[in-house]
């Protein structure tokens, strides 16, 4: 095995939603490789779930293209500020806001801070969410469900809606699809579950959106290890994380970040209503 293989196999369990901090194989965010080229210059960006896994490697992305970014986080303050760090040290100004998306005034809180403090939004990230891992339908409680839905596709809504009045013709929102969306894993019933909502809200915004020049896009990346799979698989899956892909192994979020580059950029002009797969090889149809 390689050396970051055997260290996926021993990697210990974490409570939701887990933290960088206590990884024993870091994930990859870009913080030595990724190289900007002003494609965001003087853009500003909201991105949920940014203290962490993809939300920090676009963050990291997005500061080192020239965007300023509002970093919205639940409780994970050490992960935030790290990556906060990271955005400061690309040259740009970097926003914190921690708490709960499934409550409707944090969705509004993350907007307006991000308009307080940038002066607007002209990408909006919707990154941020919670999955847990069930054998049986009967395990899944009725909170659960409803939590699952609540940060993974009701905030989504709450934030586009909030952040709508401040995006103008040129802006971009970005959805964090799945490749659950198009094969569902049935341990990951709720969490794939949404990641199929959220690919239908964002065929559905974008043609609700394109009279006023806001593009609509979503990503739907594979298994990419992150914080969030010690703390929601149990250990033997955690050891076997990502080997089912053809490329035999899980990605980094540093390999992601780059589509949501594309997508935030003016490049992608007439890109709209897409689900850009970043899944090691699995085919999503």
């Amino acid at each position: 095995m390689t050396d970051d293989t055997e260290r996926q196999a021993r990697e210990p369990q974490q409570r939701p939603p887990g933290e960088t901090t206590a990884m024993a194989r870091k994930p990859d965010h870009g913080e030595r490789s990724y190289r900007g080229h002003g494609r965001l210059a003087g853009k500003r960006a909201v991105i949920t779930g940014g203290d962490s896994g993809i939300g920090r490697a676009v963050a990291i992305a997005f500061a080192r293209e020239g965007a300023d970014v509002l970093i919205s986080y639940l409780s994970e303050d050490d992960d935030a500020q790290a990556t906060a760090t990271l955005v400061e040290e690309a040259g740009r100004k970097a926003v914190l806001v921690g708490g709960d998306l499934a409550r409707l005034g944090q969705c509004r809180a993350v907007i307006d801070t991000a308009v307080q403090t940038m002066g607007g939004i002209d990408i909006l990230v919707n990154n941020a969410a919670f999955q847990m891992t069930h054998e049986t339908l009967e395990e899944i409680s009725d909170d659960e469900w409803r939590h699952t839905f609540d940060v993974n596709i009701t905030a989504m809504f709450r934030l586009v809606q909030a952040a709508l009045p401040h995006l103008g013709a040129g802006a971009s929102i970005i959805n964090t699809s799945s490749v659950n969306y198009d094969m569902p894993r049935p341990t990951l019933l709720p969490y794939a579950t949404t990641k199929g909502a959220i690919a239908n809200f964002t065929a559905g915004l974008a043609q609700l959106l394109g009279d006023r020049g806001i593009r609509v896009n979503a990503v739907a990346p594979g298994p990419i290890w992150t914080p969030l799979i010690p703390a929601t698989m149990p250990p033997e899956q955690v050891a076997e994380f990502g080997k089912n892909t053809p490329l035999g192994r899980a990605g980094e979020p540093a390999e992601v970040a780059p589509a949501y580059v594309l997508l935030a950029s003016d490049e992608a002009s007439f890109i709209s209503g897409a689900v850009v797969p970043v899944t090691g090889g699995k085919p999503i149809l």
